[in-house]
């Protein structure tokens, strides 16, 4: 089992991009994931960053694939999907219809947006040549186990979400723009305001969800460092860890730690909550219980 890095969900300038992936070079991670996940709209203002932060990942040994948007409605969105499809690099879709732009026989990766739920599903997905798929972070490790033996029976790699926050739902309406009584389409690009997202809170004030432009993702960090012999033992490929605001090398090397010398995790949680002060860690989808529930 080793790590993934997927696309960065929030809206961050070219220059934290590009600082973000030329330290991420430098980490003991297998592959990333690059690409505009959540919304069209900020793609302009950073996607010139994309050909540099290749070549540096791929210079260090990383393999690299391109994200799809999680919901292409638009019709220069469509242009843009095929056009990823041209660019020689493996694509991972994040919505299904992207499927439509997939050259006859390439193979693809399938991101954590795509509701891979079953085995029927992924032996689809496997017959029209996913190569790898990280499932939804809402399965317990039952599912989880069984899709893994599934992937192993079609060739596929099955990656589940490792670390980060959890990917709950897409909108075609922007939380933050509302937020700020601004139309979508004249939001001025409010939720760069926030570069680890808005929490929402509920009545009684305790925090419940993030809002991340028209993302809607957990509050709490989920974390698998609790369950990863678990994991590996189900014959899970890979981790997959969300980018954050921060120490995110220091958390790609505690999770390398944990799955290559040994690292406890009691440790591994420990260290994550220096790194990470305030945050909340949470495992409760794997152990079947609500999605909130905290690491011990």
């Amino acid at each position: 089992m080793d790590l993934t890095v997927g696309p960065i969900a929030f809206f961050w300038s070219a220059e934290q991009v590009r600082a973000f992936y030329r330290t991420l070079a430098d980490t003991p991670v297998q592959r990333v994931v690059i690409g505009e996940w959540v919304c069209s709209k900020r793609l302009p203002f950073w996607q010139h960053e994309i050909p540099a932060a290749v070549e540096v990942l791929q210079a260090a040994g990383k393999e690299v694939a391109l994200s799809t948007l999680t919901l292409i409605t638009l019709k220069r969105e469509r242009r843009q999907t095929a056009e990823l499809f041209a660019s020689g690099l493996p694509v991972e879709i994040a919505d299904l219809t992207a499927l439509q732009h997939l050259p006859e026989g390439a193979p693809f990766w399938v991101g954590p947006t795509v509701n891979v739920y079953n085995e029927g599903t992924l032996e689809w997905l496997a017959a029209k040549g996913a190569q790898r798929i990280c499932l939804p972070p809402e399965l317990p490790l039952e599912s989880v186990a069984q899709l893994a033996r599934a992937g192993q029976d079609a060739g596929v790699a099955v990656e589940v979400w490792g670390h980060g926050r959890a990917p709950l739902a897409i909108s075609g309406r922007c939380y933050h723009a509302r937020l700020h009584d601004r139309a979508k389409d004249s939001c001025q690009f409010v939720c760069a305001e926030d570069p680890d997202g808005r929490t929402v809170e509920t009545l009684e004030g305790q925090p419940f969800l993030t809002v991340n432009g028209v993302q809607t993702l957990s509050y709490t960090h989920m974390s698998v460092a609790g369950q990863a012999d678990a994991l590996r033992d189900a014959g899970v490929a890979a981790l997959r860890l969300s980018p954050q605001p921060g120490d995110f090398a220091a958390v790609t090397r505690l999770y390398a730690q944990l799955l290559e010398s040994g690292l406890s995790a009691q440790d591994a949680l420990a260290g994550l909550r220096r790194i990470q002060p305030g945050a909340i860690f949470a495992q409760g989808f794997l152990e079947a219980r609500p999605g909130a529930a905290p690491c011990p």
